[in-house]
């Protein structure tokens, strides 16, 4: 997994950035400070801080060895095996059975630097300390074998929420997409997509870390649910660049999740005469829109 650098005002705001791009908590990627704003005359900040981050691979769980010792040999020490590693999460808050975009309200104070509150423990604070798995005598699991995984629990899953749908996989690479389709599917995808959200998590536990595998990138999506939240909020995310244009104002967006905002980052990117910018503690962080 390569990793994703990015650049704030304080270790905190750039550390958040990186978990936002990636789609996963704290506790599941490697981090590293590359550097950190500097403290100059009468309490003036020079710099900025540089982070860089990748999603913490899984590994194998080791057996213990239990084999039946000779009567009188004596053990030389207690066997011990660990398994380390965490599967990449990215959640995703959508709104109810609908697809409606969400609303916005006036960011005043929009204009100010990132929230640089520290809401997590265990983030790497010392510059060059990364928190690293040695991962290089591993060999990587096979994508399609991950997808097959995929694609098995959730045929189980379906028939266990005694619905009718079929399960396909669509897989470009190492990005792996299972998808169901069928009728009656609104109680797997649930309030605001927090069902479909819990789905996703256990397939990936399922599958991912089942195996082994930290390289692929599993999305889960029931009844297109994904597609038409993610059309939604790229039209939804071009009109608050137009309000935005119009009247030199930023307007701050309802919170929402990571992947949500994400979308809205990725969208505007491409827009002239706008930025954005994320601000607020989760499960409050929202997206700022402001004139650039």
């Amino acid at each position: 997994m390569e990793w994703v650098n990015t650049t704030a005002d304080t270790v905190e705001a750039a550390t958040d950035e990186a978990l936002e791009l990636l789609g996963v908590t704290v506790d599941e990627v490697e981090l590293e400070v590359l550097e950190e704003p500097q403290r100059g005359l009468f309490g003036r900040v020079r710099g900025q801080a540089r982070v860089r981050a990748r999603l913490r691979p899984a590994e194998l769980r080791q057996k213990n060895d239990r084999r039946r010792r000779p009567k009188g040999q004596k053990s030389l020490g207690n066997d011990r095996s660990s398994s380390t590693g965490s599967t990449a999460t990215a959640t995703v808050s959508d709104t109810a059975e609908t697809a409606d975009a969400p609303a916005t309200s006036n960011g005043k104070g929009a204009r100010g630097t990132n929230d640089g509150g520290s809401r997590r423990k265990g983030r790497g604070a010392e510059k060059g300390t990364a928190m690293n798995n040695d991962t290089s005598d591993r060999e990587p699991v096979d994508p399609a074998v991950v997808g097959d995984a995929a694609v098995a629990f959730m045929d189980g899953l379906v028939a266990a929420f005694g619905a009718t749908a079929t399960v396909t996989l669509d897989r470009d690479d190492t990005e792996l997409e299972v998808r169901v389709d069928g009728e009656e599917l609104g109680l797997m995808v649930g309030p605001g997509g927090r069902t479909l959200t819990a789905i996703q998590d256990i397939a990936r536990v399922a599958a991912q870390r089942k195996l082994g595998d930290h390289d692929t990138h599993l999305r889960i999506d029931i009844a297109g649910y994904r597609e038409r939240r993610r059309a939604s909020l790229e039209a939804f995310a071009k009109k608050a660049a137009d309000k935005v244009r119009e009247t030199g104002k930023a307007i701050a967006i309802e919170p929402m999740a990571s992947p949500d905002r994400k979308v809205i980052h990725d969208v505007l990117a491409t827009e002239d005469g706008v930025g954005t910018r994320s601000e607020g503690e989760d499960p409050n962080r929202r997206v700022v829109v402001f004139p650039d």
